[in-house]
């Protein structure tokens, strides 16, 4: 039944949850990523206490229901993409599947996302929640940076490798929550009508409805002071308690709050570079080869790049800090050297703001993802629990057959395309007729292996003695890459016969 359902990819952020099924291009159900719980039981009388126990952990809500509720304690377990109450998030899962998606998990393979630097620990409590409590046949975890590049759609040619260089992924602590508080403390020091339990909605709508990203902040304000019927905007909100109107003017607020992002000391004196200097120092770490392609493919991606000039002003910002740094090195060598311009590209696309989710959606469909499920260890390899299946104790099982193909499937499984710690044994299958189907299975440490069902029929010894066309290595992950040379033009003229 799971082979022939569509698979669910939930894409868990920081501000909103993204989920639906493999295959679309939007999300089905985008919520966002709180719950509303009962943090502490009122005094009432014993007759009630006794009524009420055993559904008290029934009695949550999450997403814009959860918001509504103004007797609830609103809590919110994703900070900076990293879950944080493992508790919460279950009971979140729990509604997101069954009232959402409206799914039998036990039917589905669900593609999850991760942060870059998600750890490890992390990753194994998400794995034995849904394996666990909601006993989903399969798991993939896919880095959340990955999927949206996919989803960009910049590269359209053949790769032979790829992979993620770990070294040089850097964090910033900023989200669209931290614009928000941001806002909500410069509306608080003005405006004195916001009731203060509307407060932090009444900051989010405002950014979401009249932000922007402005070229230079100085002569912002003297915009804004020369004109200032033009620029200032007014908000109209209705109190939840006596259903009257307020009036908000909106007004530095339109820009200041976004401008974190390259002035971060804004919001936060502890942190100090903004995010051109960044990026800037991210592609600096990488390996020299790849810094001028790197420059020219900057992809954004989540909803607090969709400000507007948001690509400008980082591509303006980048573009300054690599020509200071080109004539900085023309002027030590005293003119001798004259280096090549950098061409500075910041990509924007119409799937930006759900390029994690349709990245995912993306691969959740094609037939290639087949090999990447996580199974359901227990079930195949009774004693063996999901954190040692996590760590690298591969479950003995035969991957299903892929259908007939008119092409070479290749699976080079580089990060993140991995098993969710790297290990995975990666699988070349070719129909040819009539030549038979090869497979490879992952066998665990120290088990006998079992005798393949198949009749004996000549096939080569191993999958490392391929054809000379074919030439296969391992790689520094632990993974099995197949590098493609002839071996698809040959194959397309053997299919012309």
């Amino acid at each position: 039944m799971a082979g022939s359902l569509p698979p669910c990819v939930v894409d868990c952020g920081t501000g909103y949850t993204k989920l639906g099924y493999a295959g679309n291009t939007e999300p089905q159900f985008i919520i966002p990523s709180c719950i509303a719980i009962r943090e502490s039981a009122k005094v009432v009388d014993q007759a009630q206490r006794r009524v009420l126990r055993g559904v008290d952990d029934l009695d949550f809500f999450i997403g814009d229901e959860a918001i509504d509720k103004p007797t609830y304690a609103t809590k919110w377990p994703i900070r900076h993409g990293i879950i944080e109450d493992w508790d919460l998030m279950e009971r979140f899962m729990e509604q997101v599947i069954f009232k959402y998606l409206r799914a039998e998990p036990e039917d589905h393979y669900f593609l999850m996302t991760e942060p870059p630097l998600n750890t490890p620990e992390n990753r194994e409590y998400l794995a034995e929640i849904m394996f666990e409590s909601f006993n989903v046949p399969g798991l993939y975890i896919a880095v959340q940076a990955v999927l949206a590049l996919a989803a960009s759609w910049t590269s359209r040619q053949v790769g032979e490798q790829g992979y993620v260089i770990g070294s040089c992924i850097k964090h910033i602590p900023i989200a669209g929550r931290d614009i928000t508080y941001f806002m909500q403390q410069l509306l608080r020091e003005r405006e004195v009508g916001i009731p203060p339990e509307q407060s932090l909605e009444t900051a989010k709508a405002i950014k979401e409805k009249y932000c922007y990203i402005c070229p230079d902040i100085v002569k912002e304000f003297a915009k804004y002071d020369v004109d200032p019927q033009k620029w200032i905007k007014q908000y109209t909100g209705i109190n939840a308690v006596n259903q009257k109107k307020f009036i908000i003017d909106v007004g530095y607020e339109r820009f200041l709050g976004p401008e974190i992002f390259f002035h971060p000391e804004f919001a936060n004196p502890d942190f100090m570079e903004s995010i051109s200097d960044v990026v800037d120092e991210v592609i600096q770490s990488c390996p020299i080869d790849v810094r001028r392609p790197l420059y020219k493919n900057v992809v954004l991606s989540g909803g607090s790049t969709m400000f507007r000039d948001f690509g400008r002003r980082l591509q303006r910002d980048l573009k300054r800090v690599v020509d200071a740094r080109l004539r900085l090195s023309e002027e030590l060598s005293g003119g001798r050297i004259k280096p090549k311009p950098v061409e500075v590209q910041v990509i924007t696309h119409h799937m930006q703001r759900y390029a994690v989710w349709f990245g995912g959606s993306m691969l959740a469909s094609t037939h290639l993802c087949s090999f990447c499920w996580l199974p359901l260890a227990a079930g195949v390899l009774p004693g063996l629990s999901h954190q040692e299946g996590l760590r690298g104790v591969r479950p003995q099982y035969l991957p299903p057959q892929p259908r007939l193909w008119s092409h070479v499937l290749v699976a080079a499984l580089t990060p993140p395309f991995q098993w969710c710690r790297g290990r995975c044994a990666s699988v070349l299958q070719t129909r040819r007729r009539p030549a038979p189907v090869h497979s490879a299975r992952a066998v665990v440490p120290g088990s006998p292996a079992k005798p393949s069902p198949r009749p004996a029929s000549p096939r080569p010894p191993a999958l490392l003695s391929s054809p000379p066309e074919l030439r296969v290595h391992r790689s520094n992950s632990g993974g099995i890459q197949l590098r493609l040379s002839d071996l698809l033009r040959k194959t397309l003229e053997h299919g012309a016969k």
